[in-house]
């Protein structure tokens, strides 16, 4: 046997526990949002959600033995990047051109805002910088993957990604039963809710839960809007890149940080498969697969997440979070409707 394959023979066997563990509380999870799904018509907690709460239990009974921490941590962080970067496979420039840059243009605006005002918030309640960036992201953007997304970025720990993901997906529940009943208070016409949807709710399966019992021009205008979103992962998480390049060098004091700092390899991997699915060489199949593995890598990964929380510290956090989380969000919706006067969108 070479060195290379006793080497990566050993790597694999000191993860072995670890993602056992995490595989283990995955399927848990899954299990029970497929449970949901028959006998409620739908999973009102979805997979991510329940691996971390599951984690956070399992890690509240029973404090694994370091055996297992190095695979707990590789799920928590390497497996999440990958996660991240396979997301770049739903992207397609089509549906984006076909609606004209305006379109574009306006959601990019209201994400920077969404994004600029939720920060700010949560810093007046008094959250860390890295919590306050992480739920401003997942406000703004798309919940879980943003906050997933912006994590390794601004190195925020565990705990803090648990409570920002656990917060928001909760309140994302109750957005998808209560913007419905939105439409005719605000006077909104089908096209106007979907694009209202569109900017505010944080997935898009519930995207699609919020806008097909409306009609079927909500829901395909809300989802474009919210792919358009997703869009904005990128740059937004390039744009986090390089600012904490920035306050990295100012900390250290001199020299530059290394471009893979700058620009981390998934956001790289992010933006060639988004060209890639844009330019018609990734086939529907392919990137159909690609989500389908990211979506259970991030379950990975948010129940690594929850095995290494002390629960203690996220409920010290949780008023100022939850606070910071409604606040930011009926902001975003307020900045939502101007845009779609601003817009005109019928």
């Amino acid at each position: 046997m070479t060195q290379l394959a006793r080497s990566f023979s050993a790597r694999l066997q000191s993860l072995a526990p670890g993602l056992a563990l995490t595989a283990a509380v995955s399927v848990a999870a899954l299990g029970l949002q497929a449970l949901e799904v028959t006998l409620f018509g739908r999973a009102w907690l979805d997979g991510v959600v329940l691996a971390i709460l599951i984690g956070v239990a399992v890690r509240s009974l029973w404090e694994p033995h370091a055996a297992f921490l190095p695979g707990v941590n590789f799920s928590a962080k390497t497996l999440l990047e990958v996660a991240v970067m396979l997301l770049g496979a739903s992207i397609s420039a089509a549906a984006v051109a076909a609606q004209g840059i305006s379109l574009l243009v306006g959601v990019a605006l209201v994400v920077a805002a969404a994004i600029l005002v939720s920060y700010g918030i949560g810093r007046l309640l008094g959250l860390e910088r890295q919590m306050a960036i992480l739920i401003a992201c997942g406000n703004s953007i798309c919940g879980n993957s943003a906050i997933a997304a912006a994590a390794p970025v601004i190195r925020a720990d565990g705990e803090d990604v648990v409570s920002a993901i656990a917060f928001t997906a909760v309140l994302g529940v109750v957005v998808v039963l209560v913007l419905p009943l939105l439409a005719p208070v605000f006077g909104l016409s089908a096209t106007q809710y979907g694009a209202f949807a569109g900017l505010t709710v944080y997935a898009v399966p519930q995207v699609l839960a919020a806008t097909a019992p409306v009609s079927a021009v909500s829901l395909q205008m809300g989802t474009l809007v919210k792919l358009l979103r997703v869009l904005m992962l990128g740059p937004v998480v390039l744009v986090l890149s390089l600012l904490e390049s920035r306050a990295g060098k100012g900390a250290a004091g001199a020299g530059r940080l290394p471009l893979r700092h700058m620009l981390p390899w998934f956001i790289l991997g992010f933006v060639a498969l988004g060209m890639l699915r844009s330019a018609g060489l990734l086939p529907a199949e392919l990137a159909a697969h690609a989500s389908t593995a990211a979506s259970f890598l991030t379950v990975l990964a948010m129940a690594a997440l929850g095995l290494g929380v002390d629960v203690r510290a996220v409920a010290r956090a949780g008023v100022r979070v939850t606070a910071t989380v409604i606040l930011s969000l009926l902001t975003l919706g307020a900045i939502s409707l101007l845009a779609l006067r601003l817009l005109q969108i019928a």
